[in-house]
């Protein structure tokens, strides 16, 4: 049913993003989540792609156009953590799939403090019943390190306001992909 934490946070999205709704993906890489959350919202719908990289940003663009989709995605060419700067609304979803860019520079990677800024600002623009998804990657170069600054934010994040969990493979691979949900009461 699920090859990975990927796919478990879309069935998460799913449950929560509706059509008409104003979305966020985070880190947009090679498109994959921002289409999915394209189809999502639908034709009243919006997402916002954040990436910094021009490949990330032309791979997503060319991914949209391919379906027809593009005019519900507005692509910024600037990091996650400027997110509070350019969303103008508040957002029911943001998606953060951390670590590089597939296929990309393996040495290009998101990193703790821009991260935690993000998370930061997102969680901020976030309507009540919002979500944080966040895929973490341990096994590159700084991704424990990374990892471990999401779950100290989140974990820090007040239980009256905030519900925090954290899901893993357990048959899987120490190092493998796992998902952190954030969600806002």
């Amino acid at each position: 049913m699920f090859n990975g934490a990927v796919e478990f946070s879309h069935l998460l999205l799913k449950e929560k993003v509706r059509p008409g709704d104003r979305v966020a993906d985070a880190t947009c890489g090679n498109g994959h989540d921002t289409l999915f959350l394209a189809r999502l919202v639908g034709p009243t719908g919006r997402v916002w792609a954040f990436d910094v990289q021009q490949q990330a940003l032309a791979a997503t663009r060319q991914r949209l156009t391919a379906e027809g989709l593009l005019d519900r995605v507005e692509m910024v060419h600037a990091g996650h953590e400027s997110i509070v700067a350019v969303v103008p609304e508040q957002l029911r979803a943001v998606v953060f799939n951390l670590g590089y860019l597939p296929g990309g520079d393996k040495s290009f990677i998101t990193l703790s403090g821009t991260t935690v800024a993000a998370l930061e600002g997102a969680a901020d623009l976030l309507v009540p019943g919002g979500i944080l998804v966040i895929v973490a990657y341990t096994g590159h170069p700084g991704g424990l390190e990374e990892a471990q600054a999401v779950e100290e934010w989140a974990s820090a994040l007040p239980r009256k306001q905030w519900r925090v969990w954290r899901c893993s493979s357990l048959n899987s691979h120490l190092d493998a992909p796992y998902l952190v949900l954030v969600e806002k009461h």
